[in-house]
Parts: structure tokens; C-alpha cells; sequence
């Protein structure tokens, strides 16, 4: 059967779309983005086109494609529409599908939802960390929050230079599994994506 695969972040700006574009690379599957708040001509769905290099992948287009770069329920409100999970129905594919959510777990998308509302029970959940003064309890708290809500396939990607003591407590702590690690590159071309889908594959396979 197909796999879904859910990308999120301890937070804005951790790597949440390279690791995208590295996951639907690996798995050769096809890629959503239910909600896009701002950036919409150089939105995350357009770079993951000029990141994923193989012929398979299908990019469905957003649920909601929203004009400002802000929470997506605040951005919601500026354009007069509101984000209900039941109106954001999962395209259909018969590949594995890469979903990536907005910002963090708990983003709200209207007054009672969030983004983790947005998860299946059979969803993989990559969750995507960057070292930084604090990320060892963002990370911790998210890994809780998945947990909370009866979701157990959780592995995580660690982005940036390597920080042996951050890694080893979030793995032993957070008793997730670990995908791998993304270097601080000094670009990401689709060479180095393939470089990094290729190193992941086998590990993704084990969540």
C-alpha cells in the first residue's frame, strides 16, 4: 500500500521544504502542500520542482494558496476565506505521497484546528530539528505532542552542524527513531538532494 509520509518542524525555518524535496526524491512519490501562506511565485511547490530531479513525481496544487507570509489562520483572515480541516480533502494517488505541513504542530489554522490536525494515524511523521539554543525541549515537546495524539511513527532529521549531545538526548529521550542528518551546505542543488535521498533511503524504510 502506499505511504504517507507528513514533514514538520520544531519550528519556521528549520529545512521543513529541503527535507521535502529529499523524502519524495528517495521515495520517488509525489508531493502536496495543503497550505501555502505567501511567497506564492516562488511558493515551497515551486522549489521542490527545481529540486526533485525524477520523472515520477506529481506536484498537486495547494489547498489553500494564501497572499501573506503569516500564521495560516492570520493570513486566512486578511483574505477573507477560513481554513477548515474537513475542506481540505488528500489528493488521490496511487504512489507514496510527501505532505508538508506549515511551520510547526500546534500553527493554528483557524480558531479550534492546527496544522497537526492534518495527520493521519497512518502517516509517517518526519519531524524536522535544528540545532539552536532551546531546540532540545522544541524538539521533546513535539515529539510529546505526536505521542499525545496516538501517532507512533515519528522519525527525526537533524538539520545543521552536528551537536552530538543535543542529538544523543533527543534519541534517547525522545525514544524516536533518527533518519539522519543534513550538513550546513552551502546550496542545495538537485545533485545534493539526490546525494542525501540516496544516504535516507534505507533508514526511512525502517519507521
Amino acid at each position: 500500500m502506499p505511504k504517507t509520509y507528513f514533514i514538520t518542524g520544531i519550528g519556521t525555518e528549520v529545512g521543513k521544504t529541503v527535507v521535502s524535496a529529499i523524502i519524495t526524491e528517495s521515495i520517488q512519490g509525489d508531493y502536496w502542500k495543503p497550505i501555502q501562506a505567501g511567497d506564492l511565485d516562488n511558493s515551497d511547490s515551486h522549489k521542490l520542482k527545481k529540486l526533485v530531479s525524477n520523472k515520477e513525481t506529481v506536484f498537486f496544487d495547494n489547498a489553500f494558496a494564501l497572499e501573506t507570509p503569516m500564521s495560516p489562520h492570520a493570513a486566512a483572515e486578511i483574505d477573507g476565506i477560513k481554513i477548515e480541516v474537513s475542506k481540505i480533502k488528500r489528493p488521490e494517488t496511487s504512489k507514496d505521497l510527501v505532505i508538508e505541513g506549515a511551520g510547526g504542530l500546534m500553527v493554528p489554522i483557524n480558531d479550534d484546528e492546527v496544522i497537526a490536525d492534518l495527520i493521519s494515524n497512518e502517516d509517517i511523521v518526519i519531524l524536522v530539528s535544528r540545532h539552536y539554543l532551546g531546540s532540545i525541549n522544541h524538539t521533546l515537546l513535539s515529539i510529546e505532542a505526536l505521542k499525545s495524539r496516538g501517532l507512533s511513527k515519528i522519525g527525526v532529521i537533524f538539520s545543521g552542524a552536528e551537536h552530538p549531545t543535543t542529538e544523543a538526548a533527543i534519541r534517547k529521550i525522545g525514544n524516536v527513531g533518527v533518519i539522519g542528518r543534513i550538513d550546513e551546505e552551502p546550496y542545495f542543488d538537485q545533485m545534493v538532494i539526490r546525494e542525501y535521498a540516496e544516504k535516507f533511503r534505507k533508514r526511512l524504510c525502517e519507521i
